[in-house]
C-alpha cells in the first residue's frame, strides 16, 4: 500500500498595518527629498565632475560605498503604501522589494525582504540597540586617526601632517590610545596596533561599540544603507548629514593640516582641543541617539504584529 505524499502548508504572509499616502502627498515628499539630496550632494558631484578629490567628503562615497543617485531614491518605509497616480502606480513599483496590490498601492513587500536580508536586519538591531544600552566614553581625543599614519612615511591622505612626522609621533607616545572601533582600529600601523588597549575585532564589535564613538556614529549612515528600504527618506539624510559633520570633526582632529579646506584644527595635543573635542564627542553621542531610536523602529517595522 503506498503511503499518500505530505506536503508542508506554505507559511502564509504575516499580516501588518498599512498606512496608505495619497498620491499628492507621497509625490510631494518624495521631490523635497530628491531635492535634499541634491543639496547635500551638489559638492561632491561637482568635484567628480572634475576629477578633483576631497579628502573629507569623498570618505561618505567611499568607505560606505553609494552613489549621490542612491540617496536621493525615496523610500516611505514598511507598513505605507503609496496610492497610485494619474500615470498609475508609484514609481516604486519597479523597484526591488515592492509590490503592488490590487487596489493599484504600491508598498514594500517586507516578507520578500526579509527573505533576502532578514539576517542584516537582526545584525543592524542588535548592534544597534546594544550600543544605545551603553553609555558614551569620552576620552579617546580622535588618536585613532593618529595611530594610522604613526612611523609611517605614506599616508592615506594627501594632506600635510599639521606637525610634522616627528611631532605627530610625539603625541602618540605621549597618550595612551583607547580605541574601541574595528574599523578605525584595523587601520592602525603596525606600530600603533599594540600601544591601542583594546584590540577590537568583528566578532566583539556588538561588545564594543559605544556612543562616544565618532566612527559608531558615523555608522549609523552605514546601517540606515543596510536596512535598505525598510528606512524612511529622511531617516537616510538625517543620518547621512550627521555622518558627514562628525567626518569634518574627525579630520578636524586629525594629524592632518585641513586649512586648504577652510578648516580650523581641533588640537587635541592641547588641553583646550582635547576640551573641544570631548564637547562634541557629547553633542554627536545625543543627536546620534535619536536617529539609533529611528533606526531600531525600523528595524522593528518589519517584526510581524502580535
Amino acid at each position: 500500500m503506498t503511503t499518500p505524499a505530505t506536503t508542508t502548508p506554505a507559511t502564509p504572509p504575516v499580516e501588518r498595518p498599512l498606512v496608505v499616502l495619497p498620491h499628492a502627498t507621497w509625490r510631494r515628499t518624495a521631490d523635497a527629498h530628491a531635492a535634499r539630496a541634491d543639496a547635500a550632494t551638489a559638492g561632491h558631484r561637482e568635484r567628480r565632475s572634475r576629477h578633483e578629490r576631497h579628502a573629507i567628503e569623498d570618505f561618505l562615497f567611499e568607505y560606505y560605498p553609494t552613489k549621490p543617485a542612491l540617496l536621493r531614491r525615496w523610500h516611505p518605509g514598511a507598513g505605507v503604501a503609496l496610492e497610485p497616480g494619474p500615470d498609475g502606480p508609484a514609481p516604486h513599483a519597479a523597484w526591488r522589494w515592492y509590490i503592488v496590490d490590487d487596489d493599484g498601492c504600491t508598498r514594500l513587500d517586507v516578507d520578500a525582504f526579509l527573505a533576502e536580508r532578514g539576517e542584516t536586519v537582526r545584525y543592524v538591531a542588535t548592534i544597534v540597540g546594544a550600543t544605545a544600552a551603553r553609555p558614551a566614553a569620552t576620552g579617546c581625543f580622535g588618536l585613532h586617526e593618529w595611530a594610522m599614519v604613526y612611523r609611517e612615511a605614506e599616508h592615506r591622505h594627501p594632506l600635510p601632517l599639521r606637525l610634522g612626522g616627528r611631532g605627530t609621533d610625539d603625541v602618540v607616545e605621549a597618550h595612551r590610545i583607547r580605541c574601541t572601533h574595528v574599523d578605525a582600529f584595523r587601520f592602525f600601523t603596525p606600530d600603533a596596533a599594540p600601544r591601542n588597549t583594546l584590540q577590537p575585532t568583528r566578532e566583539t564589535q556588538p561588545a564594543l561599540e559605544q556612543p562616544g564613538c565618532l566612527h559608531a556614529n558615523m555608522d549609523l549612515y552605514k546601517w540606515a544603507l543596510k536596512l535598505g528600504p525598510l528606512v524612511p527618506g529622511d531617516l537616510l539624510l538625517d543620518c547621512f548629514e550627521l555622518a558627514r559633520e562628525i567626518r569634518t570633526t574627525d579630520m578636524q582632529a586629525s594629524p592632518y593640516d585641513v586649512s586648504s579646506y577652510g578648516l580650523e584644527p581641533v588640537a587635541i595635543e592641547t588641553p583646550d582641543g582635547k576640551a573641544e573635542y570631548v564637547r562634541r564627542q557629547r553633542d554627536y553621542a545625543q543627536r546620534s541617539a535619536s536617529l539609533r531610536a529611528r533606526l531600531l523602529t525600523a528595524c522593528a517595522s518589519a517584526a510581524p504584529t502580535t
